[in-house]
Parts: structure tokens; sequence; C-alpha cells
């Protein structure tokens, strides 16, 4: 990182080379695959722009994840705006019981479960969504989670509670017998 805030484009593209598998499964998981190259390499411009202020102190990856909890916020709360008329429709698809369908084929079923599973997610606030991601997906450990959060280890794990509640509520449906 030091390197970088220096100017040195080669260091640049090692740390890229290392954490964009990371930075765009991370934000694919929160806004959706569609944008997520160009959320990832706007994290990664505002990483380069934002190199002088990094401090030694601070774990690289963890720094990474911060700025992008930031753009992905950003682009979370531009799609909610946009998104609040669709959003009630979607709810009902939720709520359905894999009973009153027809019986599709295993694999049909298991596209319906990753939908329900989208959805849902969707429905979190984006703290709570991040968290999910961030300790389920990523393997980040709860201090830093806080830390790409901006709370504390305590806050995290109430965080998380509340997520896989709600999650457990809203898939119900699906994960009956």
């Amino acid at each position: 990182m030091t390197a970088i805030a220096a100017g040195d484009q080669h260091a640049f593209r090692i740390l890229v080379e290392r954490h964009q598998t990371l930075v765009i499964g991370t934000v694919a998981r929160m806004i959706g695959t569609s944008d997520a190259e160009d959320v990832a390499q706007q994290v990664f411009l505002n990483v380069w722009k934002a190199a002088p202020r990094w401090r030694p102190d601070a774990k690289v990856t963890t720094w990474i994840m911060t700025v992008a909890k930031r753009l992905v916020f950003n682009e979370s709360r531009r799609r909610n705006r946009s998104r609040i008329l669709s959003q009630g429709s979607e709810e009902g698809a939720v709520n359905e019981s894999p009973d009153e369908r027809p019986g599709p084929d295993a694999s049909l079923l298991e596209g319906e479960l990753h939908e329900a599973i989208a959805r849902a997610m969707a429905q979190l606030n984006e703290k709570e969504r991040l968290a999910v991601v961030l300790r389920r997906h990523d393997g980040m450990q709860y201090e830093e989670i806080a830390v790409v959060l901006g709370t504390s280890v305590s806050s995290v794990k109430s965080l998380l509670f509340r997520a896989r509640n709600t999650l457990r509520e809203k898939l119900a449906p699906y994960l009956k017998g």
C-alpha cells in the first residue's frame, strides 16, 4: 500500500489481482451480478485515490472491503429508491408455499430456492446483508467485519443474529419438510 500511495502502478496491479475475486464476489452478492464488475472497478479506483490515507496498522483486505462497503451501500440506496414499487410484488412470491405449486423437477426447485434466498437477502437492511455476506461467503471473522462496518464485535453478532432470524422467517416455506 505504501508503494501504491507513491504511485507504483505495478504494486496496484498486484493488489487488484489478489483481491478482485473477493471484491467482485462480495459486490455481486450485495447488489447482483449485472453491475458487480463496474462497482468493483470503482472500488479499486477509490483504493488507488485513497492509498495515501491508508494506515500501516490497518489490514489491507479489511480496508479494501471498507471502501467496497461505502460504494455498495450507495449503490444499494440508489437502487432501493427506484425499486420500492416492485418490491411489493416480490414479497408475495417469498411467502408462497412450495406445496401450492405443481411438482417441478429438483433443479427447478433448487433454482426457485436460490431466487427465494436472493429475495430474502435483498429484504435485509444493508448492514445485515453485508455482515452475512462477509461472514458466510467471504469467511471473515467477527473482528474484521466490525472494522469493515465501523462497529463493535457485539454489534456484528447482533446484526448477524437478526439477519439469520429474518432469513429463517422469510425462507420458512422452503425449509419445511
